[in-house]
């Protein structure tokens, strides 16, 4: 059963999701988007032995927005999951992010090394992403413009992987449209300007970063970079996958509680 409510953090009533118990997970979503992109995962990672948690980042989905408006520092972002992990009472769980969502795992791993099982970082890098920062502050003008949607679902479809079905790509993107302009370029000037690559040496939990092969977003070379600046990090590039595996990958869950059992391992190793 899948349990929902609201926490009190920084001021901001965030929604969450919850299932299962054992080894707790926390879910986190692309740029604009909300924990509606883990709804084909929760329930049978929970099924699997985790206690999953799934949250809205605040301004998205069915949080109330931060005090000071849209965020643009993903480190922000970073400091609220961490200060969400303590309000729900999680003790040591892993980490698992897409996109700005994986960047905020990379900068969470570096920000609390044994306090975490572990992270899995997905369409992302640590370095500062390939964006022109200031063409979306620009864009933050435009955010009203009827193309907007469009855009929006055809720049989705671009980044979904060739291995997914047609009725899939379209499902994924038409859910994406529900964005909220001002918030998704907010978050995309944050993933255009983040970069924790100084501090991946200093990673002292076990990490992997995952990317896809027909990710149009990240460079599979720049994911690997990252993951060989880490301390025993683990890469994936997954064929015929784009920039959202959670939504693409049918057997998501399985395939992530694989990746966990392996970060696992090496630690009860030593």
């Amino acid at each position: 059963m899948i349990e929902a409510d609201y926490r009190d953090v920084d001021g901001t009533r965030a929604y969450v999701e919850q299932a299962g118990t054992g080894t707790p997970v926390v879910c986190l979503h692309t740029a604009g988007q909300s924990g509606v992109q883990w709804r084909d995962t929760i329930a049978e990672l929970a099924s699997l032995g985790y206690r999953v948690v799934v949250p809205d980042l605040p301004d998205h989905g069915r949080s109330e927005p931060a005090a000071g408006g849209p965020i643009s520092d993903l480190g922000q972002y970073a400091a609220w999951c961490e200060r969400l992990i303590d309000e729900v009472g999680l003790r040591r769980p892993f980490v698992v992010g897409c996109s700005i969502g994986g960047k905020i795992a990379l900068d969470l791993a570096a920000r609390m090394g044994s306090r975490l099982a572990g992270a899995v970082a997905m369409a992302a890098a640590a370095g500062n992403g390939t964006v022109n920062l200031g063409a979306l502050r620009r864009e933050l003008e435009d955010v009203s413009a009827p193309s907007r949607s469009e855009r929006t679902y055809l720049g989705t479809l671009a980044v979904v992987g060739s291995a997914v079905p047609t009725e899939r790509a379209e499902l994924i993107a038409s859910m994406h449209r529900r964005e909220d302009p001002v918030v998704s370029t907010s978050d995309l000037i944050g993933w255009g300007s983040h970069d924790v690559r100084a501090k991946l040496a200093e990673i002292s939990c076990p990490v992997r970063v995952v990317a896809g092969a027909d990710d149009l977003w990240i460079s599979a070379d720049d994911a690997r970079a990252t993951a060989a600046s880490i301390p025993r990090c683990q890469f994936t590039l997954l064929d015929g996958i784009g920039h959202y595996p959670m939504e693409e990958l049918p057997d998501f869950a399985a395939v992530l509680d694989g990746w966990l059992s392996a970060l696992e391992a090496p630690r009860e190793s030593r």
